[in-house]
């Protein structure tokens, strides 16, 4: 009688853990091959303060976080740029880190994959293009910046443009990387008339708070470098987040007692494991109306 209870237990055993294998495989292969390219369109419509008449409903797609050829292929990269035309926005904003650069990597990998991912971007038909670069791109910003504006790509590094329609304008700006770089938001930031909204790109989100006690009086911040926490179990917060991303996590914020706003785009590509779970990759197309 011993020995059948025995073998009974045993096989209860084995099959307990080949359940638990089969569904640690399937869970794996979920997070790595399914969800990881499991792009997510998600649209936002954002009030803003003296919008004048001519922006209403203008629309901003967002890409961010490529970390192209480290858990980002080039055809996932094609299939967001299909998709960002598709939506036909009138502005693209590429937020940063389109390579990934550790300690030990070298620029034989980084500086190609640069070029490689901004000929690939450079397919994108919207005419207004504007980048910033993130924490990854730091340590070759040079080559990025080169790689960008090789293929039409407008960088805003510690710079200000303007948009104009019918007379009126709004400003986007770009900040240098916070993490590795020096944001310099005097030489960002437009001298401009007191309606004239502004559009801020930089990649680490809670950059944002310094934005704004420095009352630039920006109105919409562009951000991603925190991939939405990439793995995250359900009813629990993130379990791993970057520096200078640990506040504004994903999606849309109002920046402390400040009219401001800070989007963070949850990325493209992946780091450290090539996983996402219960966090797809994100397209953002975002709306402007007035307030």
């Amino acid at each position: 009688m011993s020995s059948r209870k025995s073998a009974i237990e045993n096989l209860t055993r084995r099959r307990f853990l080949a359940g638990a294998a089969l569904t640690a495989g399937g869970l794996t292969l979920y997070a790595g091959e399914i969800e990881r390219h499991l792009l997510m369109t998600v649209e936002r419509t954002v009030y803003i303060r003296n919008l004048p008449a001519p922006f209403h409903g203008f629309r901003i797609a967002q890409l961010s976080d490529f970390h192209f050829h480290n858990y980002d292929e080039s055809f996932f990269v094609r299939h967001a740029v299909r998709r960002v035309n598709e939506l036909a926005p009138d502005m693209v904003a590429l937020t940063g880190d389109f390579v990934t650069t550790v300690k030990d990597d070298n620029r034989n990998q980084s500086v190609p994959n640069a070029y490689a991912c901004a000929e690939i971007l450079s397919e994108i038909k919207c005419s207004i293009r504007f980048c910033s670069l993130g924490n990854h791109d730091a340590p070759i910003k040079r080559d990025v910046a080169d790689a960008l504006g090789r293929n039409g790509l407008k960088l805003l590094l510690n710079q200000f443009t303007s948009l104009e329609r019918r007379g009126e304008r709004i400003w986007v700006s770009g900040i240098a990387d916070a993490y590795f770089d020096v944001p310099n938001l005097a030489l960002a930031m437009p001298k401009r008339k007191p309606n004239e909204p502004i559009v801020l790109l930089g990649h680490e989100p809670d950059f944002a708070d310094t934005v704004a006690s420095q009352n630039y009086d920006v109105d919409l911040m562009l951000a991603g470098h925190t991939h939405g926490g990439q793995v995250r179990l359900p009813f629990l917060p993130p379990i791993l987040l970057p520096a200078m991303g640990e506040k504004y996590v994903e999606d849309l914020h109002k920046v402390g007692d400040s009219a401001m706003q800070v989007y963070v785009n949850r990325g493209l590509g992946c780091m450290h494991l090539p996983f996402r779970f219960n966090c797809p990759p994100e397209l953002t197309l975002l709306t402007l109306q007035p307030a």
